[in-house]
């Protein structure tokens, strides 16, 4: 397949990625106030793992696909996954869409710092600028030392901890792994790490909680609604859908033409916010979110030209 025709298929796919994961976190913050965390992510996790079984591993190839040399690495990938997942989870049910997503895009500050802290790779005072002006950002919506500050907000930055540390271990492993295999071990340690919570706390023992996040975490199991069930199952259809096609995206096409699509977030999550919760940014939370996307986007533009430098220079002395 051509690269001009593989650049217009990965656009494609991460734009759907980022749909699905948008409409993935409206369903969560919508069950958020009646369901256990960790009973609305199992019941995820055992859809999505019938996806990857049903539909992934027989369209790319069969099972063998699932074959790993790495299992360790895919575990730990995994962790990294679900302690993402469940801190932004935890985020949603007490904080404004727009603003717990807008919180987590410091993710590719953090992921240019752990490149330098793990991979050695050098960081410019270009982007240390960008990387500042983000976290400036970030304070600006969070708004510490002022009554407006809500713990909350610490949740989805450690959500972005987990999703940088993510994005380090896939760069490591993507010349031998492929989607279908990620997406399964994804899949497989929810289920294993949701089914533990639900037997230590579902029970609801410390369900008395004032706070909506800590209510959300420990509130205790109850049989899902017909009503809501559809919803818990479009929950898994979208987070498998999700992640194998924001990996297929990263596959087919560069990162500097891939990322930026995942900032759709950001908009989708101001636009979900006001039609399906009345959640309208304020004029201080604006100038955050602004911040952030535009120092987010120069640090992925930045990194990705620094990356085409080094990859021309290897190629003259090679």
């Amino acid at each position: 397949m051509s690269r001009p025709v593989l650049n217009t298929f990965g656009p494609a796919f991460a734009a759907l990625a980022a749909v699905m994961f948008s409409a993935n976190d409206v369903v969560i913050k919508f069950l958020s106030g009646d369901y256990a965390l960790h009973e609305i992510v199992l019941i995820r996790s055992i859809v999505g793992m019938g996806v990857v079984l049903c539909l992934m591993v027989p369209l790319s190839g069969g099972l063998h696909l699932l074959r790993t040399k790495r299992l360790g690495l895919h575990i730990i990938r995994a962790l990294c996954v679900v302690f993402a997942n469940l801190t932004f989870f935890l985020g949603l049910a007490a904080l404004p869409l727009a603003e717990c997503v807008a919180i987590f895009f410091i993710s590719p500050f953090l992921i240019t710092i752990f490149s330098r802290i793990f991979l050695k790779e050098p960081v410019g005072p270009r982007r240390w600028s960008a990387i500042a002006l983000g976290l400036c950002g970030t304070a600006i919506i969070q708004r510490p030392g002022t009554e407006a500050f809500q713990p909350a907000s610490l949740y989805p930055m450690a959500a972005a901890f987990g999703y940088a540390s993510l994005h380090i271990l896939t760069r490591h492993m993507r010349d031998t792994e492929n989607a279908v295999s990620m997406t399964f071990y994804i899949q497989a340690v929810f289920i294993c790490i949701t089914i533990l919570l639900g037997l230590t706390i579902g029970d609801g023992k410390f369900a008395d909680q004032s706070d909506p996040s800590l209510a959300f975490l420990f509130r205790p199991w109850i049989w899902p609604t017909w009503v809501d069930l559809p919803f818990m199952v479009m929950l898994g259809i979208f987070a498998s859908g999700g992640g194998y096609f924001i990996s297929q995206a990263y596959r087919l096409s560069e990162a500097a033409i891939i990322a930026p699509f995942e900032y759709l977030a950001l908009p989708l999550g101001i636009f979900w916010g006001i039609l399906v919760f009345d959640e309208w940014p304020d004029q201080i939370a604006w100038m955050g979110m602004l911040l952030i996307a535009i120092s987010g986007l120069y640090t992925i533009w930045r990194e990705n030209q620094l990356r085409r430098r080094a990859d021309r220079t290897a190629a003259r002395l090679g």
